[in-house]
């Protein structure tokens, strides 16, 4: 069994992730995808999602600075942390797959702010904001051509 870090400033903590995806959650999803080691191993598959995940918060780096990245903390304090090659991490990034990541996705997806707050709501439909779009297309319908101003053929651009 795993010990849960006490504290966001606990050895073992990984700051903010574990804040919003805390260990009985990723266990709990790994064991719905069927996705738990099935030995005792130096990086276990909660290490694994959790690697996921901080791989898409340092996708410019490589598999060790992230790793490093993601286990600087606990050898801040001394602890005993595992130092995989590249090759371990990628061998442990395919075990783990992609079924846990995407359950995680669906558990943890949704609107953070409540209805009654201020913006959040306009009538009855959610707003909605979209930030660094490229290009969004709408069909030339009658309806569209006359709510946008604009006249009929153009592409309606969203540009960044």
């Amino acid at each position: 069994m795993f010990a849960v870090a006490a504290g966001p400033f606990a050895p073992g903590h990984l700051g903010e992730l574990t804040q919003v995806v805390p260990f009985e959650l990723v266990d709990a999803v790994l064991q719905e995808t069927g996705c738990v080691q099935r030995r005792l191993r130096d990086l276990p598959s909660r290490v694994g999602v959790y690697f996921l995940l901080a791989m898409c918060l340092f996708p410019e780096v490589g598999y060790r600075l992230v790793w490093n990245k993601l286990t600087a903390a606990m050898a801040g304090v001394g602890l005993d942390v595992a130092g995989p090659t590249a090759k371990a991490l990628r061998d442990l990034r395919r075990r783990v797959g992609p079924a846990p990541v995407r359950r995680l996705f669906e558990v943890l997806t949704g609107p953070l702010a409540q209805p009654a707050t201020p913006g959040v709501r306009f009538g009855r439909f959610r707003t909605v904001s979209f930030d660094g779009c490229s290009s969004i297309r709408v069909p030339d319908t009658a309806r569209n051509v006359s709510g946008s101003g604009r006249e009929a053929g153009a592409a309606a651009r969203c540009r960044s």
